[in-house]
């Protein structure tokens, strides 16, 4: 064989060396690409997936969640018109008995968060105001007035915000406030409950909720 087709040779078989290693990096290339891709498409799914759970769960927990209880209250009602005579004057006055039924409830449709996908965190922005409704039933007993001084419809009216007033004093010195509170908590915690299993974290007014002991903490007066 000559010195030239042994050349040749040499550079043939290098070639074809070279292209063995070049396919062989193309393919690790292409298999490592590919990994990444997986691996990156099965965490945005499975963030997107999440997501879509603590929505979900959000939605379920936006209700009306209501608290309901029975007051009583029996007042007496006076008023005086003094004449021009000294000494005499004309009354008027009523034995009034008021039964309200009141309900304390939370609307959670209006609860509002922000979900930030890249940190896996859930934060609650507004947490709606309870809201108190009062619905009384006033009767009138023993009702005295005179020619002078009659009933009229802003004695009635004056009798109404008393009671309403006596009520709320009433219901602020009761546990029905703080029983509808504790059934808000439960509700939520939910949420809490949702984003722990998930790996997420859940704040609220700038603190993080890991507990349901902490999230009791936060929600309460």
């Amino acid at each position: 064989m000559t010195q030239q087709t042994q050349t040749k040779v040499g550079f043939f078989g290098a070639l074809s060396e070279f292209r063995k290693w070049a396919i062989l990096l193309l393919i690790g290339l292409v298999l490592f690409l590919g990994y990444k891709w997986l691996s990156s498409s099965d965490t945005d799914t499975t963030i997107e997936y999440d997501t879509n759970l603590i929505q979900q769960q959000i939605k379920n927990v936006g209700k009306l969640v209501v608290t309901e209880g029975h007051f009583a209250e029996v007042l007496t009602y006076k008023d005086k018109k003094e004449s021009y005579i000294p000494g005499l004057s004309f009354d008027k006055k009523a034995l009034v008995v008021i039964n309200a039924d009141v309900t304390v409830g939370f609307d959670l449709s209006q609860v509002k968060y922000d979900i930030d996908e890249k940190n896996k965190v859930v934060t609650i922005t507004n947490i709606p105001k309870e809201e108190v409704k009062i619905s009384p039933d006033i009767k009138y007993y023993d009702t005295e007035s005179s020619t002078f001084n009659e009933f009229t419809g802003e004695d009635y009216n004056k009798i109404n915000k008393i009671a309403k007033e006596n009520l709320a004093k009433k219901i602020n010195n009761s546990t029905l406030k703080s029983n509808a509170k504790n059934r808000l908590i439960s509700e939520l915690s939910k949420m809490l409950i949702v984003t722990n299993s998930l790996g997420w974290t859940l704040k609220y007014d700038g603190k993080i909720v890991s507990s349901n002991q902490e999230f009791q903490s936060q929600f309460k007066d």
